[in-house]
This record gives C-alpha cells, sequence and structure tokens, in this order.
C-alpha cells in the first residue's frame, strides 16, 4: 500500500510516516503542501491513499480535495485536520472524501481507518461526528438585551411593522412599542428603521 501525506506541519507528517511505515506492506511519501502533493501525484501516482491537510497552503478548502481526487485517477484522497469542525467534515464527506481524520485520532484508530479507506470505504470517527459542536458566542450587541427584546429585534431586522411582530410573539401591540422604545435607547439608534439596521450591521440577525 502505497500513502501520501500532505501537511505544511514537519512533526505530523514526521510522526505519521514513522507510525505507518511501521506496518507490513505500508510505504509512505510526503509532501508539505498541494503544489509538492501535484508534483509527487504526477511523478509517483495514483497512490492507494492520499491524507490531505485540510488548512495548508495552497489547499483552498475542498477545492484541493476535487483537484487531488482527479489527479489520483479516483483512488481514495481523505482530508486530515487539526482545526475544522463537524460541518467541514461533513462538507468534505459529502464532496467525496474517503473520510475525515481529526489529528487527535488515537494511533490504533488511524492505522485502522488508513487500511479502510484504501479499501475502498469511508471513514469518519463516531465521537467526533457525534459530539455537539460549542455554540457560538453571543453576539456583543444582543448580549446586553433581554430574550423578548431580541425576538422584537429580530422582527424588526426582518421589516416586520408592530402589528405583525406583536401577532407573531402573541403580545399586544402597545406592548411592542414599549420594546421598540426601549429598544431605541439600548442600541442608541433613532428609530425603528435605525435599530433594524444597527442590528444587521453587527451581524445579529
Amino acid at each position: 500500500m502505497h500513502v501520501l501525506i500532505v501537511d505544511d506541519h514537519e512533526l505530523v507528517r514526521d510522526v505519521l510516516r514513522a507510525f505507518l511505515e511501521r506496518e507490513q506492506g505500508i510505504r509512505v511519501s510526503v509532501a508539505s503542501d498541494f503544489d509538492g502533493a501535484a508534483e509527487l501525484l504526477h511523478r509517483e501516482g495514483p497512490y492507494d491513499l492520499v491524507l490531505l491537510d485540510y488548512s495548508m497552503p495552497g489547499m483552498n478548502g475542498l477545492e484541493g480535495l476535487a483537484r487531488a481526487k482527479e489527479l489520483n485517477f479516483g483512488n481514495p484522497v481523505a482530508i486530515l485536520s487539526g482545526t475544522a469542525s463537524r460541518s467541514v467534515a461533513e462538507a468534505a464527506l459529502a464532496a467525496g472524501a474517503a473520510g475525515f481524520l481529526p489529528k487527535t485520532i488515537a494511533a490504533k484508530s488511524l492505522l485502522h481507518a488508513v487500511r479502510f479507506m484504501a479499501a475502498g470505504e469511508r471513514y469518519a470517527p463516531i465521537g467526533f461526528m457525534t459530539e455537539r459542536e460549542a455554540p457560538p458566542p453571543p453576539n456583543p450587541l444582543t448580549a446586553k438585551l433581554t430574550a423578548r427584546e431580541i425576538e422584537v429585534l429580530g422582527g424588526l431586522a426582518a421589516g416586520k411593522s408592530n402589528k405583525e411582530i406583536a401577532r407573531d410573539l402573541e403580545l399586544q401591540e402597545v406592548t411592542i412599542k414599549l420594546h421598540v422604545k426601549t429598544l431605541c435607547r439600548k442600541l442608541g439608534a433613532r428609530n425603528r428603521t435605525h435599530a433594524a439596521m444597527i442590528a444587521r450591521d453587527a451581524g445579529a440577525f
């Protein structure tokens, strides 16, 4: 089995190469960026498996995956990453990656995954793919508002009238007017339209 490891971190390349080459029947080539990988693919390819670092120079995200698959004549190409989120992993698998390997993967699991993918199967660690991702940090703008004020501001940002917002939230229109007045004061807005613009500019909605 001939495996190509492409990663811009020398330590990662060396560790993965040393571990895989301890196994009988596995030969490893390495490259430090996508251009180097392309050159090796032209010269030595196709490989039984290519492991691509998602964030390395020249990769351009999933564009690199598509190019590598083409250069490797359709043989398995997987994504390797120490920082990518589960959503990135899911996108890579949907784009035809043979698998997704976090750099925190245990050594035995790595070897199993490499053999699995080289055999034409797809691999992704169940723990990584099912763990709950940390919620995004609260927007600085909405952090100073109550839950109800955020709902009203969302209505303003969507261009809804006080009457429409009141209907959506099952409140009296006069109550919405009071919330709008409070929002304008808290956001330093001149009027409801200005408040909506502030919310959109801040990326709150």
